[in-house]
């Protein structure tokens, strides 16, 4: 499984994925979801992938291998806006399904995969897009300022009650942070490395970019506090007794 969460602020963009792929409980490797396309200066496009490993690798293939063939085709690093990238994305994922999809179903092999893709172009705002298994997509707004892909409900509480469109990037991360020590402790197909990008307005590139292990000094905090603060506040609520049952 994966779990990958991405939002769109007023100052800025934050991405994050975990590395975790099992096909089984007996078969568990280390994938990167998180994948870059940039120019520096220019744009930062950011791709987050879950679904179907090999379904996400060729599309991730082709995109790559189209950007750096000059042949005059739109590619990640032409393309004029994030729209235009997200269309590019999702036409790929469509091109490879198609091509794989009925043998894989032969085999009753879920072929799906979805993306998130976000960036930034000179001469637009940041954007960030939800791409669904069947092509189409989403785009975050100011009230829907993050998407996840992959097992997302462990992670979604935290963000619902802390984040919204105007929190500082940083501030994000941290809650990213928080909502990955949640999704790892309740499922066991979620596990670092955590990759983590984040990215201030106009800035054209990354601001910050770190994999999180599972020896990172910094997550080990992080995740103590927060259990800490859990506990603490769970032990300030006020006793429940037999009167205040009517």
């Amino acid at each position: 499984m994966t779990y990958c969460v991405a939002m769109c602020l007023e100052a800025g963009l934050l991405f994050a994925s975990d590395s975790r792929t099992n096909a089984g409980v007996d078969h568990v490797a280390t994938f990167r979801k998180m994948h870059r396309f940039e120019v520096p200066g220019e744009r930062l496009i950011v791709v987050l992938a879950a679904g179907n490993l090999a379904t996400t690798q060729n599309v991730l293939a082709l995109l790559r291998q189209r950007a750096n063939v000059d042949a005059g085709q739109p590619n990640l690093l032409t393309v004029a806006s994030l729209y235009d990238a997200a269309c590019l994305l999702g036409e790929t994922l469509r091109e490879v399904i198609q091509r794989d999809g009925p043998t894989l179903a032969q085999a009753n092999i879920d072929a799906g995969s979805s993306f998130i893709l976000g960036g930034q172009i000179a001469g637009e705002s940041p954007r960030l897009f939800n791409i669904y298994p069947q092509g189409n997509f989403i785009e975050a707004m100011p009230e829907t300022p993050y998407f996840q892909i992959g097992e997302s409900k462990y992670g979604k509480p935290i963000i619902d009650r802390i984040v919204d469109y105007q929190s500082p990037v940083m501030e994000a991360a941290q809650c990213a942070l928080i909502s990955f020590d949640s999704t790892i402790r309740s499922n066991l197909s979620v596990g670092p490395p955590i990759d983590l990008l984040c990215y201030e307005r106009d800035a054209l590139v990354p601001s910050l970019v770190r994999r999180i292990g599972e020896d990172d000094v910094y997550f080990a905090q992080v995740r103590k506090a927060w259990a800490d603060g859990l506990r603490a506040a769970f032990a300030a609520l006020p006793p429940l007794s037999n009167e205040d049952v009517p």
